[in-house]
């Protein structure tokens, strides 16, 4: 079977090591590799941004396939995608606000934080509003699907197991759709994911505790759970991730400076392929 892997980047800022780190990794794990432009927050993507991604990678010598996804012409999947789990009666309209959240914090989650944040505490859950955010109902769709795993070939390999209270406790009410832009990352990757039909999803471990998450609505929306493989992160000589707003290691300042995609692949280690 082909191996099919993507690099889904965002136009919101410069590629730095991380991301060549992570176009790397996916581009050597798959037999088809594609490039999917991750765009659906309208407000801070911008087209120089998505142009500067195409000139990265070409500069690296990645070679990906054609033609490029791009999420704004997707939003019509991600509405039917949400429609098929509203009819499924496991997602609810919420008007919190951040400060709403916080204040209503309860004692047993205050302080435990979950792939999105502050795991959300219910507020609107059953208030019945009629707009707003959506958010998934966790623990009516764990009871719709039952324990969820996925297969992890890389930082943590093995087969990883979540029930019920797991995703209660840890994940919680997460948001599907944001009300400014109509879809949430965690929908959008989902259903793209299976669309491109990825075999194996790489990514970087900061993203793990978010796959329960993706496969929990794959399940529901009966989709093909791919591997995953999460990959370490580049950091800088504190530790700290490396952020778009670092602009002192973006791959178009290494490339003014005379360093060539051979110096990259040393800096990031992969100088051994």
């Amino acid at each position: 079977m082909a191996r099919v892997t993507r690099f889904a980047p965002s136009p919101t800022g410069p590629l730095h090591l991380g991301h060549a780190y992570a176009a790397m990794i996916a581009a050597a794990r798959g037999d088809h590799f594609l490039l999917r432009i991750e765009d659906i927050d309208t407000a801070r993507c911008k087209p120089e941004w998505e142009t500067a991604i195409y000139n990265d990678l070409q500069w690296l010598g990645l070679r990906y396939e054609t033609p490029v996804m791009r999420q704004t012409s997707r939003i019509p999947a991600y509405g039917d995608a949400l429609a098929r789990l509203t009819d499924m009666g496991v997602t609810y309209h919420c008007t919190c606000t951040r400060g709403d959240i916080r204040a209503a914090m309860s004692a047993p989650q205050e302080g435990v934080i979950g792939p999105d944040g502050p795991v959300y505490p219910g507020t609107c859950r059953d208030r019945q509003h009629s707009e707003g955010a959506l958010r998934l109902n966790i623990g009516k769709a764990m009871q719709a699907v039952g324990a969820i795993h996925f297969t992890e070939t890389g930082t943590r390999p093995g087969d990883h197991i979540f029930d019920s209270a797991y995703m209660t406790e840890r994940v919680g009410d997460i948001v599907l759709a944001r009300r400014d832009i109509g879809t949430s990352y965690h929908l959008a990757v989902v259903v793209d994911d299976a669309f491109q039909a990825i075999t194996e999803v790489t990514r970087g471990e900061d993203l793990f505790d978010a796959t329960p998450i993706h496969v929990l609505l794959q399940r529901l929306l009966g989709l093909q759970t791919p591997a995953y493989h999460h990959h370490r992160l580049i950091r800088d000589e504190q530790g700290k991730r490396l952020a778009k707003r670092d602009d002192a290691r973006a791959l178009s300042k290494y490339r003014a400076e005379g360093l060539t995609p051979a110096d990259i692949r040393r800096m990031i280690g992969l100088q051994n392929g």
